[in-house]
């Protein structure tokens, strides 16, 4: 296993985040192992077990972004974003603002179909 920084400066943005989210992850992990671990009397295992752990899974993440075929997928993932053209805050706002109106349509529709069944089921039960 060698550690080196594989294509260094080639999609830096996208290993870097995906690697600190990951590294994330494993330290919410470890502290939740760390809070398991609160029942053993010796201080150094309660302590080293999840430090090791975190450590471990670290240098694990850091080696799979910097792996040649995960490292190429990431460089060219970072391409095809910067490729994108997103829309302008105007035209979100608008696209926002229609689909909150035909959501409110839709469910004041579904409501009163609703109300319409129940009065017509209601009316039919009563009848027999």
């Amino acid at each position: 296993m060698e550690f080196k920084i594989y294509k260094r400066g080639q999609g830096y943005y996208t290993r870097l985040y995906s690697a600190l989210v990951c590294f994330g992850i494993i330290v919410v992990g470890c502290y939740v192992l760390y809070g398991k671990l609160q029942v053993i009397e010796n201080i150094w295992v309660k302590t080293l077990v999840p430090a090791g752990v975190c450590a471990v899974l670290g240098l694990l993440v850091f080696w799979l972004v910097n792996r040649a075929s995960i490292a190429d997928f990431m460089i060219s993932a970072e391409g095809e974003i910067k490729k994108v053209s997103w829309s302008s805050r105007r035209e979100i706002v608008a696209s926002t603002v229609v689909v909150i109106c035909v959501v409110t349509l839709m469910a004041a529709l579904l409501y009163f179909t609703d109300m319409a069944f129940q009065l017509l089921f209601r009316y039919v039960v009563k009848i027999y």
